[in-house]
């Protein structure tokens, strides 16, 4: 597996796609600067957390292991778990790295969602496509 996460500003000497993983692009920062800035080669805000979600952490009002259950539980519904089955494949064959604003990796979403693409490509171990019942 190929996966890493890194610090938006910090994607510039990886290998690999970089993959922007918040609710906002950075402020500031041109278009044409997201690549050749560090920040991402493509920016997917479904594996963001909510508006809602990072407001109760930022503002305090949850712990972080409560922000980490409610996180899993937003990434569960179809969209981002589509999109982490895709990454989960991306990585297994590619270098993918996962970046976000967050200065403190260990009480970032970045982190949390390593975990859960590792452990869907773990769970799917190349066998299962798609959450399509079979005819």
């Amino acid at each position: 597996m190929h996966l890493k996460t890194y610090r938006y500003g910090e994607a510039k000497g990886l290998t690999g796609l970089s993959v922007g993983v918040t609710r906002q692009v950075p402020r500031g920062v041109k278009k044409s600067e997201y690549v050749s800035g560090g920040y991402f080669d493509v920016w997917l805000p479904v594996l963001s957390p909510s508006k809602e979600l990072v407001a109760a952490y930022m503002g305090e009002k949850i712990p972080w292991k409560e922000f980490a259950n409610r996180y899993r539980k937003e990434m569960s519904k179809p969209d981002p778990r589509s999109v982490i089955r895709l990454i989960a494949a991306m990585a297994a064959k590619h270098p993918v790295n996962l970046g976000c604003f967050c200065e403190d990796e260990s009480r970032c979403h970045r982190s949390l969602l390593y975990q859960l693409v590792m452990e869907e490509a773990e769970d799917s171990g190349g066998s299962k496509p798609c959450d399509m019942p079979e005819v």
